[in-house]
């Protein structure tokens, strides 16, 4: 019979798991001379049109307080700009400048492959039993929350 807490010790492996990889990923990510939130930004923004800031909000992990922060560095470097959007004139499109596309033309391949490496080696059945113990995990939590 399961015990109250015998759910500690996959909390305490997800969230190792999650550490390690974002440990991982971030220091590539300093490396090629961004930060993590800035990384998100551009390559969110990449190969599209732009968004607006709630749009962005939505498909990054940065905080709205955050965002707008990240966004006016990003726009000091010359990497991204705001632009009037052009039905509403209440919000502004978030949107790469040609130096910011080719900043993500640059980084973004760069640390796909670094994070690619870090899966070297897994195999198609490792993968196929990742993804669905975490699906069925996140279902769990979905459920729970509805």
């Amino acid at each position: 019979m399961s015990q109250p807490t015998d759910f500690l010790p996959t909390v305490q492996a997800l969230v190792q798991c999650y550490q390690a990889f974002e440990a991982y990923s971030a220091a590539h990510i300093r490396a090629l001379g961004l930060t993590p939130p800035q990384f998100d930004v551009i390559a969110t923004l990449g190969n599209t049109a732009g968004m607006t800031a709630t749009e962005l909000g939505e498909k990054t992990l940065i905080t709205k307080g955050t965002l707008t922060g990240v966004v006016d560095r990003l726009v000091d470097r010359g990497w991204v700009e705001r632009a009037a959007h052009g039905s509403d004139r209440r919000c502004q499109i978030v949107r790469l400048t040609k130096s910011g596309e080719a900043l993500f033309a640059k980084v973004f391949p760069a640390h796909m492959a670094h994070v690619a490496a870090g899966f070297a080696g897994a195999s198609a059945a490792e993968h196929a039993r990742w993804q669905t113990a975490l699906r069925a995990l996140e279902q769990r939590f979905r459920r729970g929350a509805a």
